[in-house]
């Protein structure tokens, strides 16, 4: 009887996971070797330092989790949602699969673990409680992505769900490229909030009943690195958006569809080292050159004393010349009258 039931049970596994598959839209194949695309860019100016294939469309898989992000944390920024809001559970959320924290209908978390949970863990059932609690649907919250999108002109993108999932009968795969996940990278950098999610290598949830662990091996492993996201399943191979900071300056390094996990995670790494290395020259910042000030306890600065100077030096001194001229004259005048008076006296004493 227990042979019975064990051989029916695998038949039940065999049956659910062929109905599972079933449920899943086919799509093409598109990971490569090394990688479908790649590029590597200077965050503050968007200089292309590296790429390969860079507008090549791949499947981004979780990836589209950092636009999630990127429109929470800007609602945040712009007071228009609060870190501390309690999110509560649908049932909806909580019968997601994949990579996630075991949400329960009925439960709520504030917006700041559901992040952690986000960009940590990778967690499905979090993007969908955050989408449904933002935007009211999942299908609202894709037009908010897809309108955030063409804002910051990724023209080769097209989002289809909040969680980057294979598609399931009847519906599309995100499609991106390195180029575009580049811009979307770009754009999370202008929020410091995100690193506090995408740095973090492991935290508990749920009261640290269930440890999340990140996915993106290059934390800790590849100086300075502090983001982003990684990004899997079949089809799609493996992805990644990575950034790290070196003496005050970033770079963001994006790798799409590689058939190896640690073929793209080298590929990262060359691509940040590259990028650092192609980062043009720093322009020092020229002296500020400060003219000396005034000292109002003197009588007369140095250069009117020269002035005065050269002034008398050059006949400038008019006045007091013309002045010496006059008594001069003066004198002659009267010597010569008293000669006039003096001669003739002087005569008749001869």
């Amino acid at each position: 009887m227990n042979g019975v039931r064990w051989c029916a049970s695998i038949f039940l596994l065999v049956w659910m996971a062929g109905a599972v598959q079933g449920a899943r839209n086919p799509i093409a194949q598109v990971s490569a070797e090394p990688c479908l695309g790649a590029i590597a860019v200077d965050a503050a100016s968007g200089e292309v330092l590296e790429e390969f294939n860079a507008d090549a469309a791949g499947y981004p898989a979780s990836m589209v989790k950092m636009m999630d992000a990127l429109i929470l944390l800007e609602r945040v920024r712009d007071g228009k949602l609060r870190l501390d809001e309690r999110v509560p559970v649908t049932a909806e959320a909580s019968r997601m699969g994949g990579s996630q924290v075991y949400l329960k209908e009925g439960e709520s978390f504030t917006v700041d673990e559901l992040l952690y949970a986000l960009m940590i863990q990778s967690a499905n059932d979090a993007a969908v409680a955050l989408a449904l609690y933002v935007a009211g649907t999942k299908e609202a919250f894709v037009d908010l992505m897809r309108q955030r999108a063409a804002e910051l002109g990724m023209t080769h993108t097209r989002f289809e769900s909040v969680h980057g999932l294979p598609p399931s009968t009847g519906q599309q795969p995100d499609v991106s490229t390195a180029g575009d996940m580049a811009l979307l990278g770009r754009a999370l950098t202008q929020i410091p909030d995100i690193f506090r999610y995408t740095s973090t290598r492991e935290r508990g949830f749920r009261d640290g009943s269930f440890i999340m662990r990140t996915h993106n091996n290059l934390l800790g492993d590849c100086e300075g690195c502090d983001g982003f996201k990684t990004g899997y399943f079949k089809a799609g191979g493996y992805s990644i958006t990575a950034t790290a900071e070196r003496n005050g300056r970033r770079v963001i390094a994006v790798v799409m569809g590689s058939k190896q996990k640690n073929v793209r995670d080298r590929k990262a790494r060359e691509l940040l080292s590259a990028g650092f290395m192609k980062l043009p020259a720093v322009q020092p910042t020229p002296a500020l050159q400060v003219a000396p000030t005034p000292n109002p306890s003197l009588e007369q600065t140095p250069s009117a004393a020269f002035e005065e100077e050269s002034d008398a030096a050059s006949g400038g001194g008019a006045e007091k010349s013309s002045g010496w001229w006059w008594k001069t004259i003066l004198v002659l005048v009267v010597l010569t009258a008293c000669i006039r008076v003096l001669l003739p006296m002087i005569g008749k004493t001869r």
